[in-house]
């Protein structure tokens, strides 16, 4: 058994096992053997299981799918633009996303969830575009340093524009102001349901050109020599961040810093051919999320933190010290 598929097993293992400690932790806590015992051994008349397949089970789920939608959004999103520090958060994608929900939700009244993975992907497209294109109309063009400038000039934006749209209606927005800093919390599998459709095809997408991306991190004219199309492939690893960042959007909210870490965790465990990079980046981030939103609801239990602030106390030295190793 090679290296990298004792990586990805045991990647694999850690999911399962804490998933079902994410199951175990709450406001009851639940003990191991009956979290297990509530799928393998089901009884409607012990509460316990009760509360693991109601309540514990779809946030899990949700933290799984939204963990490894981003991690993968972020792998595609860096290899792309052979950029170590963008990511759809950074880049202005996740809050464009959200705040085309947002918007959609507070001001039109869409309360169908069927709806919210084609906003939030319009929202992306939209967010992602005007940071390109303000990015390749600076002098040295779209480079690393100005995407990234550009994408936090638009975070900031939205972020503003979203704080100030709460503060002139807050009975209307109430309900979302939790879910815009990103959340786990009130999660519903329904949710999973419509924005699955949009992971998968972000995720095949991502899969079947990472062999282009590996060689465009070798240089465009050695891509070139390969006969890849480099408008088209990135044209694809785009489509593939926004149907990806959709999805994870719809079913939690905007999780920022993310798509930045677990694909530089996962190039330092598998190497940088993204063939491995973006799956095992699926299965960090479905870790990682689901590691931080079992932080977010025990360090100040019975009190319970926004996971989105979590991860960014996390990531925020993280992104840091990138820059200072990177730039």
């Amino acid at each position: 058994m090679g290296r990298l598929t004792i990586s990805f097993a045991l990647t694999a293992a850690l999911v399962v096992l804490a998933a079902l400690f994410h199951m175990s932790v709450g406001a009851k806590a639940v003990p191991l053997s009956d979290v297990t015992g509530a799928f393998t051994a089901f009884d409607a008349t012990v509460m316990d299981h009760q509360i693991v397949r109601a309540l514990r089970l779809p946030r899990a789920v949700i933290a799984i799918f939204a963990g490894a939608a981003l991690g993968m959004a972020g792998a595609m999103t860096q290899g792309i633009t052979r950029n170590p520090l963008a990511e759809p958060g950074i880049l202005g994608v996740l809050k464009g996303a959200a705040f085309a929900v947002f918007i959609c939700v507070g001001f039109l009244g869409l309360v169908s969830v069927a709806w919210i993975p084609l906003v939030a992907a319009i929202g992306a497209v939209i967010s992602g575009a005007i940071v390109f294109a303000i990015a390749r109309a600076a002098p040295e063009g779209a480079t690393p340093v100005t995407l990234v400038l550009c994408g936090a000039a638009i975070l900031a934006f939205l972020s503003a524009v979203l704080m100030a749209v709460q503060l002139l209606d807050e009975t209307t927005f109430q309900n979302l102001r939790v879910w815009a800093s990103g959340t786990l919390t009130g999660a519903k599998l329904e949710t999973v349901y419509w924005a699955l459709p949009w992971g998968i095809v972000g995720a095949v997408i991502a899969v079947w050109i990472a062999p282009r991306v590996t060689a465009m991190a070798m240089g465009d004219e050695a891509a070139l020599g390969l006969g890849i199309d480099l408008t088209k492939t990135r044209a694809w690893g785009f489509g593939a961040v926004v149907l990806l960042s959709a999805a994870a959007v719809s079913v939690a909210g905007p999780l920022e810093f993310l798509g930045l870490v677990v694909p530089h965790m996962a190039r330092m465990i598998v190497g940088a051919d993204y063939r491995a990079i973006v799956p095992y980046s699926a299965l960090l981030g479905a870790l990682v999320l689901l590691l931080a939103d079992i932080a977010a609801r025990t360090v100040l239990a019975p009190a319970e933190i926004s996971t989105g602030i979590v991860l960014a106390l996390i990531g925020a030295p993280v992104f840091v010290g990138l820059i200072r190793a990177r730039l």
